[in-house]
């Protein structure tokens, strides 16, 4: 699939998020403009794990923000699936942790929970159960500077789960993590995943990141942003980075992000 079309082939699974020929233009410090997406074309159905995967600056994180409501498209239009609303059952995390370092684990993720009037005993219940679900349980009372970055990272993301988003947005989350705490991650992510289906949509500029992780793998051309090529990935999870296709796959994927697209 190319920017130019959306892929119908799911029309029986509900739409999750549409964008129409998007396009966002900044304007930088000295004056001049600055394209950072054109003619973004996406449709995500209810679901879905999508990753974006490109090069540092080539707009995923832009378009992130298009879709979570911290800015606005200068051009074409962007819609959500009708049970998605702004600011209430969309997550997003960040690439690096958005934890209160005065508030302990449970209570930073019990936070989402407060700002829409939960009441203390479910907050804490329902906080209790999603560091579990990551990992982190016996860590409640921690503050965030008595944890790793990996374990920050498990707070944060269950932060986001605590809301019980239908679309879970993450720009590079597991970035300034070691190599093995990421693998970790990865999983931990597959996992949280396939137990409730909610639609994920992951920005990354790793290859083998993308491929492990996504339903779909959405190619990122440099600025100005935009969609140059779709990948279904259908390999049986967990997926085996020593698989020939996962192989074969990388390499495709590799030679795309190399400008040599047809």
């Amino acid at each position: 699939m190319t920017s130019g079309e959306i892929n119908n082939s799911s029309k029986e699974i509900p739409m999750a998020l549409e964008l129409h020929k998007v396009g966002k233009t900044f304007q930088s410090d000295t004056g001049a403009s600055v394209k950072a997406l054109e003619d973004v074309n996406l449709l995500v159905h209810q679901g879905e794990f999508v990753t974006l995967l490109g090069a540092t600056g080539c707009g995923k994180t832009t378009l992130l923000n298009l879709i979570t409501g911290l800015d606005v498209a200068n051009e074409g239009h962007l819609r959500l699936g009708e049970d998605l609303r702004f600011g209430d059952n969309i997550a997003h995390v960040f690439q690096h942790y958005t934890l209160f370092p005065w508030r302990t684990a449970a209570s930073n993720v019990s936070f989402g929970l407060q700002m829409r009037g939960v009441r203390r005993a479910e907050r804490q219940s329902r906080a209790v159960a999603m560091l579990t679900k990551v990992g982190l349980r016996g860590f409640e009372n921690a503050y965030p500077h008595e944890l790793s970055g990996g374990m920050r990272q498990r707070a944060a993301i269950a932060q986001a789960l605590a809301i019980e988003p239908k679309l879970l947005l993450m720009d590079e989350p597991f970035g300034a993590v070691d190599d093995s705490t990421r693998t970790e991650l990865q999983q931990m992510l597959t996992d949280l995943w396939q137990e409730n289906q909610t639609t994920i949509i992951f920005v990354t500029h790793n290859i083998d990141e993308a491929i492990v992780l996504g339903s779909r793998v959405l190619v990122f051309r440099e600025r100005p942003g935009k969609i140059a090529c779709e990948f279904k990935i259908d390999l049986p999870r967990p997926r085996d980075r020593m698989n020939s296709e996962f192989t074969k796959l990388f390499i495709q994927i590799r030679t795309k992000l190399s400008g040599q697209l047809d």
